[in-house]
């Protein structure tokens, strides 16, 4: 790992109040980083923001009450990275949903909202915030991917559809932007113990503690050398059944 390797670094998370994107704003706070947190919740946005200052009162904590599904709100978190920041040097894809049901019950409206979030989102953010990152030639993306990224499970095929796309989007955004020392991660970990793991019909105390999630996960993309780790899958030591 290298020393300060994130230190006064701009980082965007979205979906920034669910389990692991607080978690992951913890450890970026820590290290030193200015945070831009995406979130549809504002009360969390807001208890966040003030937690976070704690950690390091010197770095810019801002927040933004976005729904991805909306393009102008997509818009509106690039024109504000932009006018806070900027550049966004560390870009962390971390909101999705889980719709579950049978295939032919499920709708063509959920499988849109599915893909906006899960996948659209992380491609227009990728897209407008990757032009800076070639231009610096330094920067991350992490997008977080999931079991379903590599299986298919029953009762879940839009949610596994979305997690399959969002590989295949890392994985070519990877060798594009490797040359530009722009480093693409997909970390696709099984279930976690978050409210979203709460819809996984298993053994909720075998999950992913989304607290040494992050740690790994920051970890992982920490090193600035030759090494990468490009696709990283997560299992937990029990249990089959994963999202």
């Amino acid at each position: 790992m290298t020393p300060n390797l994130f230190e006064g670094k701009n980082c965007l998370i979205t979906g920034a109040t669910g389990g692991l994107g607080l978690e992951l704003s913890k450890e970026f706070a820590k290290l030193g980083c200015n945070l831009f947190l995406i979130s549809t919740n504002e009360k969390k946005l807001q208890r966040q923001q003030k937690y976070l200052i704690t950690l390091n009162k010197n770095r810019t904590i801002i927040y933004q009450v976005s729904d991805l599904r909306n393009i102008n709100d997509l818009k509106k978190i690039i024109s504000k990275a932009k006018k806070n920041f900027k550049v966004v040097d560390i870009l962390i894809n971390c909101a999705g949903v889980f719709p579950q049901g049978d295939l032919t019950k499920s709708t063509l409206k959920d499988f849109e909202d599915c893909i906006s979030i899960n996948l659209k989102a992380p491609f227009f953010l990728i897209k407008e915030f990757s032009k800076g990152m070639k231009q610096r030639k330094w920067g991350r993306i992490i997008n977080i991917g999931s079991s379903s990224s590599y299986e298919g499970f029953e009762d879940t095929s839009i949610y596994c559809a979305s997690k399959h796309g969002l590989l295949g989007l890392s994985r070519s955004v990877y060798k594009e932007l490797r040359v530009h020392n722009v480093r693409t991660f997909c970390i696709s970990p099984g279930s976690i113990k978050t409210q979203m793991g709460r819809k996984v019909k298993s053994d909720f105390k075998s999950f992913i503690d989304p607290h040494e999630l992050s740690q790994l996960i920051v970890n992982i993309t920490s090193y600035d050398n030759e090494m990468i780790s490009e696709e990283i899958q997560i299992n937990r030591i029990n249990g089959t059944k994963q999202h």
